[in-house]
C-alpha cells in the first residue's frame, strides 16, 4: 500500500495530520543535523494567492526566527512568483545562516527555481521538478515569456535585414509595443539571470575547489562562467518550449549542476516522502493554501470553504455546530451538511447529518462522495474535533 493510501485509510483528524507532519519534519531535521523551515503553497487552489508575493515576507521572517542552527534547510514547494521577493527572502536567510540546503520534494517552478539556486546544496528526489526561469510579463492584457518575445523580435529584425523590407503582418504587433516595454522585457529577463548567476557562483559553487578530472584549482572566473551557462540555459524559452516544463535531476546534471538525489538515501527519502504526503493532504483536504512552518511552529493561510454559523459566540465559548454546502458532482443537487462539534446536538431542520464514515450518499442519485475534506476544513478553522 502506498503512503498516501495508508494515511487516508487511517481517517486522521486535522490535528493528527498536523502532529504526524511535524513528526516527519523533526525526523528530517534530525537526519540532516540542522533546523528546517518550510515554505509551501498549493498550486491547485487557483483562486488563492499561492505565488511567492511580498506579503510572504512577514510570515517567512517570523518562522525564520525559530531557526537556531548555523546551517539550515528549506523545504520548498511553489509554482513560482515574484523574483524580487525571492531575492528579499534569500537575503533574510543568508544574513543569519552560513549554509543553506534547499529540499524539493515536489516542485519549485519559475521563481522557485531561482530560489533553489541560492542553496549550497540542492536536494531532489525521483518525482521532484524545477522549471524554466524565463521572466513572464504582461502586455496588452496578455501574459507571455519575455525571452520568447525577444527571440521573436530578433527574428523580425533579421528578416528585415535580409529582405530589406518589413512584412506588413508584423506592423500591428510592433505598433502595440513601446520601446519602454521592450526594455522592461529585457530587464526582467536579465534580472532572473543575474540572480541565478550570482547565487550559483557565490553559494552553490563556493565549496567547488578542484576539477574532478584534472584536480586543478577552480578559479572564480570558472565558477562565474559555469553559473552563466546554467542561468542562460534555464532562461532559454526555445529550449523548454513552455514555462511550465518540468526540469528533473537528469536535466540539471546535463547542465553540470550537482544535485543530491535523496531518493538514494533510504531513511531520508522515507522521511521526506511521508512529510510531503502529509503536506499535500493538508492542502487537498482543507482550504489551506500556504504553509510556513518549522518543527515547533507554523503559520497557515486559508480559504474559507466551509462556514461556521453566523451567530455571535461569546468569548471563550466554543461553537457547537458548523455547516458546509455540498454540491453532488453527478446530479448537481445542493445539500447543507451539519458537522457537530459537541455531543448531543440536534440536527437542524434544513440540514443533513455528516456521515459517520466520511462518505456521503446523495439522496437524489445515490452517488457516493468522500467528505473528509469538509471535516478537516472545519477542524482546521475551529481547532475542534468533529464528532461523528
Amino acid at each position: 500500500m502506498g503512503i498516501y493510501s495508508e494515511y487516508i485509510n487511517q481517517r486522521l483528524s486535522f490535528d493528527q495530520i498536523t502532529a504526524e507532519r511535524k513528526n516527519q519534519l523533526r525526523r528530517i531535521s534530525k537526519i540532516r543535523g540542522r533546523d528546517i523551515l518550510v515554505y509551501a503553497s498549493d498550486s491547485n487552489k487557483a483562486n488563492a494567492p499561492m505565488s511567492i508575493l511580498p506579503a510572504d515576507l512577514l510570515p517567512f521572517k517570523d518562522q525564520l526566527s525559530y531557526l537556531k542552527t548555523n546551517e539550515v534547510d528549506i523545504i520548498l514547494e511553489t509554482p513560482g512568483g515574484i523574483a524580487e521577493t525571492v531575492e528579499d527572502m534569500v537575503e533574510l536567510i543568508r544574513s543569519t545562516h552560513e549554509r543553506l540546503g534547499i529540499i524539493i520534494p515536489g516542485m519549485a517552478k519559475s521563481a522557485g527555481t531561482i530560489f533553489s539556486m541560492a542553496g549550497d546544496e540542492i536536494l531532489m528526489g525521483s518525482a521532484s521538478a524545477l522549471g524554466p526561469i524565463d521572466a513572464q510579463v504582461v502586455s496588452n492584457g496578455k501574459r507571455f515569456s519575455a525571452d520568447a518575445f525577444l527571440d521573436g523580435l530578433e527574428k523580425i529584425k533579421k528578416e528585415v535585414f535580409e529582405t530589406g523590407k518589413l512584412n506588413p503582418a508584423y506592423i500591428p504587433i510592433l505598433q502595440s509595443i513601446s520601446p519602454g516595454e521592450i526594455q522592461h522585457f529585457e530587464n526582467a529577463q536579465n534580472f532572473s539571470k543575474t540572480l541565478v548567476k550570482k547565487w550559483l557562483s557565490n553559494y552553490k559553487f563556493k565549496y567547488w575547489e578542484n576539477h574532478r578530472t584534472t584536480g586543478k584549482i577552480v578559479s572564480q572566473e570558472e565558477k562565474e562562467f559555469r553559473a552563466d551557462e546554467i542561468a542562460n540555459k534555464l532562461c532559454k524559452h526555445s529550449d523548454w518550449l513552455t514555462h511550465g516544463r518540468s526540469i528533473r535531476i537528469k536535466d540539471l546534471q546535463e547542465m553540470r549542476l550537482e544535485i543530491r538525489d535523496y531518493s538514494k538515501e533510504t531513511e531520508l527519502n522515507d522521511a521526506i516522502d511521508k512529510y510531503y504526503t502529509l503536506l499535500r493532504m493538508t492542502f487537498d483536504l482543507t482550504g489551506i493554501y500556504k504553509i510556513y512552518e518549522t518543527c515547533c511552529s507554523q503559520i497557515y493561510q486559508s480559504m474559507n470553504q466551509a462556514t461556521i454559523p453566523a451567530i455571535p459566540i461569546p468569548k471563550n465559548v466554543k461553537p457547537q455546530i458548523a455547516h458546509a454546502n455540498f454540491v453532488c458532482p453527478k446530479c448537481v443537487s445542493n445539500f447543507k451538511i451539519q458537522l457537530n462539534l459537541d455531543k448531543n446536538v440536534k440536527l437542524a431542520a434544513d440540514s443533513f447529518p455528516y456521515p459517520k464514515d466520511d462518505n456521503y450518499i446523495c439522496p437524489n442519485c445515490g452517488t457516493q462522495t468522500n467528505l473528509s475534506s469538509l471535516r478537516l476544513q472545519i477542524e482546521a478553522q475551529t481547532g475542534l474535533k468533529v464528532i461523528i
